[in-house]
C-alpha cells in the first residue's frame, strides 16, 4: 500500500526518517512529503499550496492510499480525504483532530514577522515530551522549520460529504483512546462524529512518536494498510 505520510507544524520529511525504513521493510511504499514552507525554503507558501502537494501526492499513486497527518497535519489529511474520498482507503490521524469547514487551520500561535517559529518546549512540558531525551529535544528543535503565516492562517475547506465513508483511525499517543472517543461523541471534534467508522489506537509516548517510537508507530501503520 502507498503510505503518504504528513508531517506537522515546523516538521519537514526527515521527520520520518526512523518511520520510513520501517514501513518498507515491511511491504509498503510510503511517501514522506516535505511541504511547501516547510524545509523547501519557499517563504511565500500558502495553505493552499500545501493542501495542493497532498492531493498531488494522491493523485500520483497508482492505487488507494492510506494518509497520514500528524498533529496539525491532521487537518491536511482529512482535507486529502475530502478532495480524493475515491482514492483515499483510510485516514490516520496521529495525536490531532482534523478542522471544520472554514476554521483556520493553525491558530494556536501568533505569526511574528510573518511566519510562526518553533515556540521552544515550554509550551509542550508534561506528558507531551516527558519521554524526550534533551539530546532529542535539541535535535528537533534544531531541525524545526519557522512556518509562512500564509500557511497557518489559510481557511480549511471541506466541500465532499463522502469524506465521512473514509475509515479514520485516531493514534492515541499523550493522550489514551478513551479520551479521544469521549471528544469525539461528546461533539468537540464535529468532523468525526460525522465519520462512519472511526477506531481508536494507542501508542505509549508522548507527542512526537516519530522520534521516540518510530518502529512501533510503523508497525502499527503497516497494520492498519
Amino acid at each position: 500500500m502507498d503510505i503518504i505520510l504528513i508531517a506537522g507544524m515546523w516538521l519537514d520529511a526527515t521527520a520520518w526518517h526512523e518511520v520510513v525504513p520501517e514501513l518498507e521493510r515491511l511491504g509498503h511504499r510510503p511517501v514522506a512529503l516535505t511541504l511547501p514552507g516547510q524545509g523547501d525554503g519557499d517563504a511565500a507558501a500558502t495553505y493552499d499550496d500545501q493542501v495542493a502537494t497532498i492531493v498531488a501526492a494522491v493523485d500520483a499513486a497508482d492505487g488507494p492510499v492510506v494518509v497520514v497527518g500528524y498533529s496539525a497535519a491532521c487537518a491536511l489529511a482529512w482535507v486529502a480525504a475530502d478532495a480524493r474520498p475515491e482514492k483515499v482507503a483510510r485516514v490516520v490521524l496521529v495525536g490531532g483532530m482534523p478542522n471544520a469547514d472554514g476554521e483556520t487551520y493553525f491558530g494556536f500561535f501568533e505569526p511574528v514577522d510573518g511566519v510562526v517559529a518553533f515556540p521552544g518546549w515550554e509550551p509542550f512540558e508534561g506528558p507531551d515530551s516527558d519521554d524526550m531525551s534533551a539530546e532529542l529535544k535539541a535535535r528537533v528543535a534544531r531541525g524545526a522549520v519557522a512556518v509562512p503565516a500564509a500557511v497557518t492562517q489559510g481557511v480549511v475547506r471541506l466541500h465532499d460529504e463522502r469524506r465521512y465513508e473514509v475509515p479514520v483511525t485516531m493514534v492515541c499517543p499523550e493522550f489514551t483512546p478513551e479520551q479521544a472517543r469521549e471528544w469525539v461523541e461528546g461533539g468537540d471534534v464535529p468532523e468525526l462524529a460525522r465519520a462512519r467508522q472511526v477506531d481508536y489506537v494507542d501508542i505509549d509516548s508522548g507527542h512526537w512518536p516519530m522520534h521516540t517510537r518510530p518502529r512501533e508507530l510503523a508497525r502499527l501503520l503497516a497494520d492498519l494498510s
